[in-house]
């Protein structure tokens, strides 16, 4: 007996595209775009993998997200700014819209790797969304791309500027870097000088070995607070978890 296809029922790739409200004129680019590199490795019927998409990908994520925060709020600061950014495009915030949209299930990956839980693993998905978004800019274009970013990441964006800024730059920056790993920022007094009265502190910020800024205050404490707005605002740490 011949099972005819149902047509009401919609194939994973049309489904997704309906996710999205994108539809590619090349198909070719969203099935790399859902290509781990785990199935490469053991099937010859795949040669390309999404990791050049993702690297595009990561690019266009982050432009659009700057362009938008820039425009919507005038008033606000650098530090801000890439405060909020930071947090939208962390790992575990790109896994939620990955599974959101459901990638997990449509990623083309080894038996090995889906074996291991791959198809749920915030790394594999936040790199797959990536992708994803890279494709559409190589298929459609930036506008393309920018009105799926703003769609996929669109209640995100607004839960995360909504909520009040709290004059705290030490817990800001804490925040920031750990949507990107689990390791903190640490403090150090570089030097204290003057009369104990009227003493002048410089603290630096460290993180993963790195300096990220550096400020000063007539406390220790107020010292660290200066290096941590020094960092917010030069945003040296940028785009180190993708």
């Amino acid at each position: 007996m011949t099972v005819e296809p149902n047509p009401t029922v919609k194939s994973p790739r049309s489904r997704l595209e309906g996710q999205l409200r994108y539809q590619f004129q090349e198909e070719s680019l969203l099935e790399t775009a859902l290509t781990h590199p785990s199935i490469v490795a053991e099937s010859k019927l795949h040669s390309v993998d999404n990791q050049r998409l993702e690297y595009l990908g990561d690019a266009v994520l982050q432009l659009v997200l700057t362009e938008a925060l820039y425009r919507r709020f005038p008033e606000q600061g650098e530090g801000v700014l890439t405060k909020w950014r930071a947090r939208l495009v962390s790992k575990p915030a790109l896994a939620s819209f990955g599974r959101a949209l459901q990638l997990g299930e449509d990623m083309l990956m080894g038996k090995g790797e889906e074996a291991n839980g791959g198809r749920q693993r915030d790394s594999t998905l936040a790199d797959c969304v990536e992708a994803v978004l890279g494709a559409i800019y190589l298929d459609g274009g930036f506008e393309a791309a920018q009105t799926v970013v703003l769609q996929v990441v669109g209640s995100a964006l607004d839960e995360v500027t909504q909520s009040a800024e709290s004059g705290n730059p030490k817990g800001e920056l804490q925040e920031a870097l750990q949507a990107i790993a689990s390791e903190g920022p640490v403090y150090q007094i570089l030097s204290a000088i003057g009369p104990d009265h009227d003493k002048k502190f410089l603290a630096a910020v460290i993180w993963r070995g790195e300096e990220l800024g550096r400020g000063e205050g007539v406390s220790k404490k107020l010292a660290e607070a200066a290096a941590a707005s020094t960092a917010l605002a030069e945003g040296r740490w940028r785009g180190e978890g993708n």
